[in-house]
Parts: C-alpha cells; structure tokens; sequence
C-alpha cells in the first residue's frame, strides 16, 4: 500500500493475524487493556450514577411517594448520566496529565509517527464545504491553511477544493468569482477546485459523497474544513504522517478549538471550553481508544474505507427525524470502525481552529440543529455489526439531548416539590442540600479540572494573559455558564417538543461575526425563558424563600434571559474585554500567523 512505503514497521502491516487478533487495527493498543479500561468507567459511572439515584429516592420518598415524586425520580435519573460521566471523564483526565507517565503514549500511541521526519507519499484533498457563506471570508481560510501547508515544504501532496451547496445566485457567482481569482494568482492553480451542487441532496453529508464519487480515487485521504475552520499546515503534516504510518486509522480527528474573537458572548463561551476540554477529552479517548469521535471536519478521513463502507442509510419515515441524517458525523465514526478501521481523537491543543457563535441566539439555534440531528440516533441504534462502544456513542448523543427536557421539567416541578416539603416534618433537608452541592461540582468538573490542569501546568495561567485575569475569566465564565445554560434548555426543550410534531430547523449559512442583538430581537426570541423564569422563582418566593434563593444558580438565567443575550451580545463590552484581555485563550496573547492572517 502507498500509505506505508516510507513508514516505521508497526503491527497494523506486519503482525500475524493471530497477534492482531489482541490489539486494535494498527497493532498498537491491546483489547485487553483497553477493555479493562472500560469495565473501570463502566464501575466508577454505574456506582457514582446509583449513589446518586438512591440519594434522591430518600429525599422524595420521604413522607411517601407522589405522582410528581414519582416524574421528579424519573427526570433526575435520565438528565444525571451526562454529568456523572463527564466528571469521571474529567478526572481521569486531570490523573493523566499531571501523574502518569507519558500519557500521551497510553492515549494515542499512533501520535508518535507524526514526530519523525518522513516525506509524505500519499495524496490529500484539502476542502471546504460552504452554504450561503461569506465568500472572501470563507475562501480566505482555505488560501491560508495552503500557504502554511506549502511552507512546510509538503505542499505538492496536498490540493484543494470549495465544495458549494450554495442555493442564492449572488452568493455563488462571488464565491466562483473568489476562487477564480486565487486560481489565477496561485502557481498551483491546477490544485485548486471550485464545485457547486445545484441542489442540497443528502446536505453536507452528501457534499461529501459527491466530492468522494467525482474525485476521491485521486486521493488517500480528505480533510474536511467548515466555512470558520482554520488549520496549522505544520500540524496538517503531522496529522497525515500519522495516518501515513498507520493504514489502519480511517479517522483521524483533531482537537479544535476556539479563534481569538471580539464578540464577548464567544469570548467567554471559549475560554470556558479551553480549559475544559483538554482534561475531558484526555480521559474520554483514555477509555474510547479505537472507537472515538468524529465531529464532521478539521479531521483526516481515509477516503477508500469512507467510500465504501461509511455511506449513510436513508431514514425511515419522514423529517424531521426521517430522511437523511443531519448529523452525518458520528454515524459515520461508528461504521468507519465497524469496517475494521480506528477512529481516533488525538487529544492536544494544536493548530486546529473554529469560530464559535457571536450571541447567544446564533448559539440556540445551532444546537438545536444538533439536537434534531442527534435525535434521528434513535433510528440507527439497530444497525447490524456495530461495535458496542461504537453504539454506546450513538445513544450517548442521544442523551445529551434527552437530559435537556428532563432537567427542564424538574425545574418546572421546583414549587410543586417545595410545597410537597413543607408539609413532611422530618424532611432530609441537609440531605437534599449536600446532593445540590454534590451534583454541582459533578456538573462542574471538566470545567474545575481545567482551571487545575492550567494552574498545574508550567506557564499554563500565563498562556491566559497571567492569574489576574485567569481568575477573573474564570469567575466571569463560571456565572456566564449558568445563565447560558438556563437559555438553551428552554429552547431546545421547546424543540424538541416541536420535533414530536414535524418541526424542523433550516439548515444554511451562519452568523460568524459580532454583532449588535436589539433588546426587540431578544425579546421576541426570548420571553418564553423569561415568562418560565417569573412562574418558577415567583412560586418558589411564595411558597419557600428559602428554596428560591438555592434555585438561584439553576433558575437566574431565565429571569435574565434577554439581558444576557443583549449584554453579551454588545460590540462595546467586545471591545472591552479584548482590551483587559478578559477571558482570553491562549492565542489572544500569542497569536500564530495562520490566525492573524485571517483575522486581519
């Protein structure tokens, strides 16, 4: 095969099939190892997750069970998974960076390859799928991610391809007028491709099939760009040197992370997400391993396995939960490895970058577009030959979404419960405080673990403008996650409710840019969070000041709903928090050429 002429003898080419029998695809982790990894987790969530759940039967069974004992049980259990398992996640994580040895050689023993100095011989398509996108913003991402590809001294192995799904007229012939320039003015212009549907088939995912049928036997592997991705070239090499040396990894995913942005609703999303992914992501792939996660681009893609074994299935019924898959991603993960290959997640910090939204609207409505996607899972759960860990990711997606509604309803039943309470003498009420208290550091974790892991790190704080403003950033983002998540469990509670009925969302171009969001805008958009708000906490004060004032942190982000959209929405508060450096990640303050050249 061409993907192995200059690579390292590794099992995944040279092992007997007995001794691959033992190992995963490549020959470099044991099953062995990697289930007794997962039979770990599996004790530490299923025995936290029981603790928990026996906790809560004795505080609402106390006094004797209710109907809304019984409903309040029943949410707490299905919205509980997600955090239990991201708090063991996170510290497994945390454990591995700063007290094993060598962890990223127990995470992602493939990483190694992309550490040697060996000539690329295999070929790649870089590309960028757009809908209704800002043409020069878009098209200048992918120009930048070829200059610093080219600067590696690589550059003949790569080429690169804007893959439109545009459908509004003024918006295709710039982009076509875009890429016709850069063609002209670049040496390589024989390498550089523009393609439009004129229909959305299949969306995104068949984009990607399309380009796959047309062009994809020119080439080993694809690297799929959103319209706001942005790639390091160097890194790009290296991602490829390891798929290279390893013929048997079909997806390779890098750890993306935020861009530098003047909008503080993102500058704040962003700095939390930062530090808080690194540690759960480290644990997460400790214990996935081969079975790990696609998120749809800025990841290396074997393009022969993806071709024939990784098309989607056509749903049943009709949308919005039959048709096609929306979220393409993770269903292809899971038949990528059912057809013998890795998918890996190669949890470091590294030249891999996305925008995330500007307001709190634009980021409303991008979840829900993953709820819906996510919620078809539920039609592909039956799908023959998958690996267990594989159908584990695809009901995993699920409940992320399930456990929104369920801690909604609980939230709805709060004055229901603290009225039930007065009425019990001997209610456990130290007992229901310590499991508030308890729950809340669980739910916190990823982002405790990350503050740690930084404050542990050599010059890990400095990397954030210094501890003066890493612990303001930390406070700030710590208030903000809990109004932002008080936002989007309504909306996408009401979505998901709508989903019952044939609703859908629109899937096109996004808002990439700050911007101004009018209280009108906010208001119109938002009173349903603030309307829950008034009813739930004004019960509570009538009822149990005292319960209203502990609800706080769980329900002041609906009273505050419109304001928080407007405020962190606002161009000047943007422009003050770039000026203090408040909740700065690591490229606000050292910025790498590929950012600065895109950002102007």
């Amino acid at each position: 095969m061409t993907d192995s002429l200059n690579a390292p003898r590794t099992l995944d080419t040279a092992a007997s099939p007995a001794a691959l029998s033992l190992t995963t695809p490549t020959g470099l982790q044991s099953i062995a190892e990697l289930a007794r990894r997962r039979r770990l987790v599996i004790v530490l969530n299923v025995v936290t997750y029981v603790a928990m759940l026996a906790v809560a039967a004795r505080i609402l069974g106390a006094g004797g069970w209710t109907l809304v004992d019984g409903i309040l049980f029943a949410a707490f259990a299905a919205g509980t998974p997600w955090t239990v398992l991201g708090f063991w996640n996170s510290l497994i994580g945390l454990w591995l960076l700063h007290f094993a040895k060598d962890p990223l050689q127990q995470v992602a023993p493939y990483a190694a390859a992309g550490d040697t100095a060996t000539p690329l011989s295999i070929k790649t398509a870089i590309f960028m799928t757009v809908r209704n996108e800002d043409p020069a913003r878009a098209i200048l991402r992918l120009k930048t991610v070829k200059a610093s590809v080219d600067a590696t001294g690589e550059g003949r192995a790569f080429s690169y391809f804007v893959l439109s799904d545009t459908n509004r007229p003024e918006v295709a012939a710039a982009e076509e007028a875009a890429v016709a320039a850069w063609k002209a003015a670049d040496p390589d212009g024989e390498r550089i491709v523009y393609r439009r549907r004129t229909d959305n088939k299949g969306y995104k995912a068949g984009n990607v099939r399309d380009f796959c049928e047309r062009w994809g036997a020119d080439f080993t592997l694809m690297l799929p760009l959103d319209a706001d991705s942005l790639m390091q070239g160097s890194q790009i090499v290296r991602l490829v040197s390891m798929m290279q040396a390893h013929p048997k990894i079909g997806i390779l995913q890098s750890l993306v992370v935020g861009m530098p942005s003047q909008s503080a609703f993102a500058r704040i999303f962003q700095f939390g997400m930062r530090h808080g992914m690194r540690s759960y992501t480290m644990g997460q792939a400790w214990w996935v391993g081969d079975c790990g996660p696609f998120w749809g681009h800025n990841a290396l893609v074997r393009i022969k396995p993806f071709v024939e074994e990784c098309e989607l299935p056509m749903l049943p019924g009709k949308p919005p939960l039959g048709g096609h898959v929306l979220s393409h991603d993770q269903v292809e993960a899971t038949l990528m490895r059912r057809a013998g290959y890795e998918v890996r997640v190669l949890p470091e910090e590294r030249g891999s970058w996305e925008e995330n939204p500007p307001t709190m609207l634009d980021f409303a409505q991008r979840d829900v577009r993953w709820c819906q996607g996510n919620m078809q899972y539920t039609k592909l759960l039956d799908l023959p030959g998958l690996y267990p860990m594989s159908r584990f990711q695809l009901i995993w997606a699920i409940l992320m979404f399930v456990g929104i509604p369920a801690w909604t309803l609980m939230i709805a039943l709060l004055p229901v419960a603290a009225w039930q309470a007065k009425a019990v003498p001997d209610f456990p009420g130290t007992l229901a405080i310590a499991l508030y208290v308890i729950f809340f550091t669980m739910y916190l974790m990823p982002k405790i673990a990350g503050l740690i892991d930084a404050v542990m790190t050599k010059g890990g704080v400095a990397r954030y403008g210094g501890l003066v403003r890493f612990v303001l950033s930390a406070a700030i983002e710590l208030v903000f996650s809990f109004l932002q998540g008080a936002v989007s469990t309504i909306r996408t509670s009401i979505f998901m409710i709508g989903l019952a009925f044939g609703k859908s969302v629109t899937w096109g171009g996004q808002s990439r840019d700050a911007q101004r969001l009018s209280w009108e805008d906010a208001a119109r958009n938002l009173w349903p969070q603030t309307l829950f708000g008034v009813v739930v906490c004004g019960l509570l004060l009538l009822i149990a000041p005292a319960a209203f004032y502990w609800s706080l942190p769980l329900t002041a982000g609906y009273l505050l709903a419109i304001p928080f959209a407007v405020v962190t929405a606002s161009p000047a508060l943007g422009r003050f928090m770039v000026w203090a450096g408040l909740c700065g990640i690591p490229e606000d303050f050292e910025t790498p050429a590929e950012v600065r050249k895109v950002l102007g």
